[in-house]
């Protein structure tokens, strides 16, 4: 299925998902959605959902047990502490060398993938949490 196969708020999610410079959360899809082309909070979950089984959307959850959204174009790996919770970006990703040679094995198509690693930060584990 192309983007043109997309509902209007399929395609208008995606486009404010691209413009975020991190990963967000369906409410804040949904505050900014209202600004564009209102919908119900509800569709904005089906919309991501769907968009998600398309390969287009990744999802991740925060210790918090937020659940934060991105489109997979932006590649958001991190480091999070187990004591505060803090998330730290990682600047680059350590699995774009393996993820072309699986890609081409033609056993499986990838869509996206995930990696974080867990921890404490610097400032929890100085403070011995």
């Amino acid at each position: 299925m192309t983007q043109a196969h997309c509902t209007p708020a399929q395609t208008a999610i995606l486009q404010i998902l691209r413009q975020q410079h991190q990963p967000i959360s369906a409410q804040a899809l949904y505050a900014l959605m209202q600004k564009h082309q209102p919908i119900g909070l509800a569709t904005v979950y089906r919309a991501l959902d769907a968009l998600k089984r398309l390969g287009w959307v990744q999802h991740r959850v925060t210790l918090a047990g937020e659940t934060l959204y991105n489109a997979v174009e932006q590649d958001h790996h991190y480091m999070t502490c187990l004591h505060c919770g803090q998330s730290f970006p990682l600047d680059a990703c350590p699995l774009k060398g393996l993820e072309f040679p699986l890609q081409h094995s033609g056993s499986f198509t990838i869509y996206y993938h995930t990696l974080e690693f867990f921890g404490l930060c610097k400032p929890c584990a100085i403070q011995g949490a």
